[in-house]
């Protein structure tokens, strides 16, 4: 393994598991001495009460992250539907505090999670389900529930019971399927999910080789209009989906696919 993504990895198991934000530490105590000289400064020009309540890391970050796959995940996708106009739009698990919220700020949409969301959000509707199981559905099969249907960076999740969710490695193609049996024909899906080299990493996520996530989407009924892929590297870029454009994805570490399909008429 290299260096970079070893030390990436690291990284995330300390602070995101164990609350260790080694940069963050190390940042702060860098900061020490400009918030003493600020606090300081400040203190003599101002006679009201004050409160120690450092931040002491924030001028060395941007004004907002827009290298992030979440940013342009939700950006892209809820332009999309803001431009597709759907009778009724379903989310699965995806981010209420990102995607979702955008999606709600134009137009009415349901949230389909296996954890409860208890709080009345204006313009969305929560529904506890397991999407691993088909009594979760809400539609008898080739019916369809919805004509727009979305699941951004949460399919790599399922049956790892990370989210309390039982453990089944067949988790995520039990899902494909039933979210493919919600959409009516003619219906678009947008999926995100990490994509390179196929594994496991238990039990955060999967990694997928991309031609996975299509032939699971074919077997369910869906085509594939059309795949973006995103890296904090070089953003979003539109990527061909040919038998050789799959096979480099797969053979790369670590990118965001997000794939757009469509449910075949065929059921019409």
């Amino acid at each position: 393994m290299k260096k970079k993504p070893a030390l990436i990895k690291l990284h995330w198991l300390l602070s995101s598991q164990f609350g260790l934000d080694l940069r963050l530490f190390l940042r702060s105590w860098i900061g020490l001495p400009v918030y003493l000289r600020d606090w300081m400064s400040f203190r003599k020009a101002y006679v009201g009460p004050m409160k120690f309540k450092p931040c002491m890391h924030d001028r060395h970050e941007d004004g907002g992250s827009t290298k992030s796959e979440y940013f342009w995940q939700d950006l892209l996708v809820a332009r999309a539907i803001h431009a597709a106009k759907p009778v009724k739009h379903v989310d699965i698990g995806s981010r209420v505090d990102g995607f979702v919220a955008h999606v709600a700020s134009f137009r009415d949409i349901e949230v389909f999670d296996v954890r409860p969301i208890r709080t009345d959000v204006p313009g969305v509707v929560f529904r506890r389900a397991d999407l691993m199981n088909p009594a979760s559905l809400l539609t008898a099969a080739g019916v369809g529930y919805c004509d727009s249907l979305s699941c951004l960076h949460a399919i790599e999740h399922f049956g790892l019971g990370r989210y309390g969710d039982p453990v089944n490695p067949q988790g995520y193609q039990r899902g494909i399927a039933n979210m493919a049996q919600l959409l009516q024909p003619g219906g678009m899906f947008y999926l995100s999910t990490p994509i390179g080299k196929e594994r496991v990493e238990f039990n955060a996520n999967w990694v997928f080789d991309p031609r996975s996530i299509l032939h699971c989407a074919e077997a369910a009924g869906m085509t594939l209009q059309k795949l973006t892929v995103i890296s904090q590297e070089y953003g979003q870029q539109e990527s061909a989906f040919d038998d050789s454009a799959l096979a480099d994805l797969a053979l790369r570490p670590y990118q965001l696919g997000l794939f757009i399909f469509t449910k075949n008429n065929k059921w019409l």
